[in-house]
This record gives structure tokens, sequence and C-alpha cells, in this order.
């Protein structure tokens, strides 16, 4: 979507809105400030990666701030790479729902929200994915969130979604930093001292949900970011064995 035409519909749409006004971008990087009047105060200490659902950004624009929708994301990455934002990351939007992240129960109070434009049944493009590393980057630094803080919807709400899909390359960005990996686990021999509901909430689940925790967290680590999906019970083990160590520091 053309840029101008992008801050023309936001300048439309706030216009008639109470407390929609523009602000000053937080990142440095290129993007276009489109408000949303779906947002209120927070503090940010982790990220949460969605995808729209969606087949273009300009659709996903439109749906994020809508007042009628009550839906909203700091950041929206287009396909082609383009960078959107849309609530101050000092304000709280509404884009986690019901869900929970290591002990978080109010994870739209504690998350940066990032919207990818994907309809969840393709790959991501490399341009998208430039820009993803390059703002998680940004939001590390000026932030200081772990490498465990980097999670998807899927991880946050499991059984209620499963964005950011298994077409996600986790591998690929827990390489640069963003996110936990093993890639020992399929190689190692070693036994699993601890139950897999445990460790999972250990690594952030939430412990009222195992079934749908262990699903959610199949999707995250035994997906080969081409929309494969491993059933390997015993991989899962040694996967959140292997992670555990890491986050605590044994690694």
């Amino acid at each position: 979507m053309d840029r101008v035409w992008v801050r023309f519909l936001s300048f439309i749409l706030c216009g008639a809105l109470v407390g929609c006004a523009s602000f000053k971008p937080d990142s440095t990087l290129p993007l276009s400030v489109v408000p949303s009047p779906n947002a209120d105060e927070r503090r940010p200490s982790l990220v949460v990666i969605h995808y729209t659902s969606n087949d273009d950004a300009a659709h996903s624009l439109n749906t994020l701030t809508s007042p009628e929708r009550r839906v909203s994301a700091h950041y929206l990455i287009s396909r082609e790479g383009a960078l959107y934002q849309m609530v101050p990351e000092s304000r709280r939007a509404w884009h986690a729902g019901q869900a929970y992240w290591a002990g978080i129960t109010d994870v739209n109070s504690a998350s940066i929200g990032i919207e990818l434009d994907n309809n969840g049944t393709e790959p991501y493009d490399e341009a998208q994915l430039a820009t993803l590393q390059a703002l998680l980057q940004d939001l590390r630094v000026r932030y200081r969130i772990p490498a465990a803080n980097f999670v998807g919807h899927s991880d946050v709400a499991p059984g209620r979604k499963i964005d950011p899909g298994a077409y996600f390359p986790w591998q690929q960005l827990a390489a640069s930093g963003f996110g936990l990996w093993c890639t020992s686990a399929a190689e190692t021999t070693e036994p699993v001292p601890i139950s897999m509901p445990v460790m999972l909430t250990l690594l952030g689940y939430d412990p009222r949900l195992p079934d749908a925790s262990r699903e959610a967290f199949r999707l995250h680590y035994l997906s080969d970011g081409h929309g494969g999906l491993s059933d390997d019970d015993a991989l899962a083990q040694r996967m959140a064995y292997c992670l555990l160590k890491q986050k605590t520091g044994q690694e």
C-alpha cells in the first residue's frame, strides 16, 4: 500500500475518534504510523508474534485500526517488508486475548504484539523476515527482552491460537537470539528426568492446559518451517529438556 495513501486514510479514520492522535514512532527503522484507538497503558517484557490470516496488508491495517473490531497490535509487517506502527509501545495493544506466559496472565500488558502479513498457509517472505529481525533486535536492545520471551501467539494461547504457524522459521530467528532452540535434541540419547508437563510449565506454558500446551510446543519446536510437523514424542521431550537447560543457564 502506498505510504501517502496510508497516512491519508489514517488521518480520515482518526479525525473523528477521541484518543486516536498521531504519535512519534518508537523505532528508528523506516515505517508508517497508522494510529489505532484500541489501546491503553502497559509495560513490555516479551514479544508475541502473530500472523494476520489475511491476504494483504491493507485489509489487516483496516482490521487492526477499526474501533468496531476491538483488536490491534503495535506493529504490522507486510509481505514486502514495509513496517507499520499502530500503537505506541508504551500503550497496551489488544492482540493476545486470553493468554498466559511464565506466570503472566495479562499478556497484553506485558508484551509487544507484532502482526505478520501472512494467511497461515504459505512461507514467510524474506523481506518480511528481514524487517522482523531488525525490529526484534531494536526491541531487544531497548527493553532487554530475554531470548525465552520471544514467543508466538500459539505459545501464549495454546488450544485457542496456532499463529504464526508451521511455516514460521523459529530456528532461524533463534539463531539470532530471538527465542530458544536446541539443535542437538535430535541426536542425544540423554535420559529426560523431568515430566513433559513440568518442563512445559518451567518453559512458560500454561500449566492449566497441559495437552494444549504440548501441541503448542510441537508447533513451535517440531515444525520444519515449511509446513511439516513431527509427532515424535521422544524428540519433543528431549527438545524441552535441552531448552530448559538453556533457559536456566545449564548449557
